[in-house]
């Protein structure tokens, strides 16, 4: 990659520690226990399960493909570890169940769109359905409870000092998909498949591999992300992550990755996450209503979205925003 090309990858990123400096400063003089370290690490919890999907779901949209069923796969692991967990399995187990159920589900994705032809917005609005109303059908009402106490270190534990069990999975995968995006022969492929998947694939790249392993990853951080929510939580309910698929593609969005795919970095999407849960976390310190944070994101992803087309039509040349 360039060192021009370089530069215009991080234009974006740029502006997004902008912004996260305008929050600390905005935030802290609203509040003066905004930066106690304690008060951010409890703040890392608005962001941290969201953005174990998030990172692998960047890859995924770089690629050209979408998964709206992220959170309903987390609903439905959830639920096979709190049956479980009723049935005497220990810790180690409801893990290997919870990781094993989302890898199962995203594969069930990569098979509808690499094997079924189903485009992948369809083919994962179908899947949110099927797993959020299997969670519902298996639970009803009930809320499972019988989770053994060691469970709880994932999503209440913390690795050294402050830096939370959550947060710490999160800066480990972040650095590992932004190797493998970054600095691979792999994560290049990943790109020319966004950008153009008939070149590539006559360019001799198996783009339907490519996809379907990006599902299954996806589908497995699905998994994980229900691990730590549900050993936060300590219970599961057939509700658990409602409504967080919008949230999750926001954070991508917003990072920098393209809707069109092809373009878009790991750093992007893990500096969104960090800006989006400061900001809940912030107006929540504030007593904000949550629908004012719905209209600021909702602001945002209209702006990350219009602004490059507007511009393109005024200037008459694109803007390299991401790369």
């Amino acid at each position: 990659m360039s060192t021009q090309r370089f530069k215009g990858l991080m234009r974006w990123e740029s502006m997004l520690v902008l912004v996260l400096i305008i929050e600390l400063i905005g935030f802290t003089s609203l509040s003066p226990y905004f930066l106690d370290v304690w008060t951010l690490s409890d703040a890392t919890f608005n962001f941290t399960e969201r953005a174990v999907i998030a990172l692998p779901l960047a890859l995924l949209i770089i690629a050209g493909e979408i998964d709206i069923s992220v959170a309903a796969i987390i609903a439905l692991a959830s639920v096979a570890m709190g049956l479980a967990a009723a049935a005497g399995v220990d810790t180690s187990g409801l893990v290997a169940i919870g990781l094993s159920t989302g890898l199962a589900a995203g594969m069930i994705n990569g098979v509808l769109v690499t094997l079924g032809r189903v485009p992948s917005i369809v083919a994962t609005i179908g899947t949110m359905t099927l797993f959020r109303g299997l969670a519902y059908a298996v639970l009803g009402d009930r809320v499972l409870k019988d989770y053994p106490s060691s469970f709880s270190v994932f999503g209440q534990g913390y690795a050294v000092g402050a830096l939370s069990i959550e947060l710490s999975f999160v800066i480990v995968l972040a650095i590992v998909l932004g190797i493998f995006l970054h600095l691979t022969r792999w994560g290049r492929t990943i790109y020319a498949i966004g950008a153009n998947p008939i070149a590539a694939r006559w360019s001799g790249v198996s783009v339907d591999h490519y996809r379907f392993l990006l599902f299954a990853v996806t589908g497995l951080c699905s998994g994980l992300a229900a691990v730590l929510l549900t050993s936060r939580l300590g219970s599961t309910r057939p509700s658990i992550a409602q409504g967080w698929e919008l949230e999750i593609i926001s954070m991508v969005i917003l990072g920098g990755v393209s809707v069109w795919g092809g373009k878009g970095t790991i750093p992007g999407v893990l500096l969104a996450a960090v800006v989006l849960g400061l900001v809940n976390f912030g107006l929540g310190l504030l007593n904000v209503p949550g629908i004012v944070m719905s209209i600021i994101v909702g602001a945002l992803l209209i702006t990350v979205v219009a602004v490059p087309v507007l511009a393109e039509r005024w200037w008459g040349r694109p803007v390299r925003r991401w790369s």
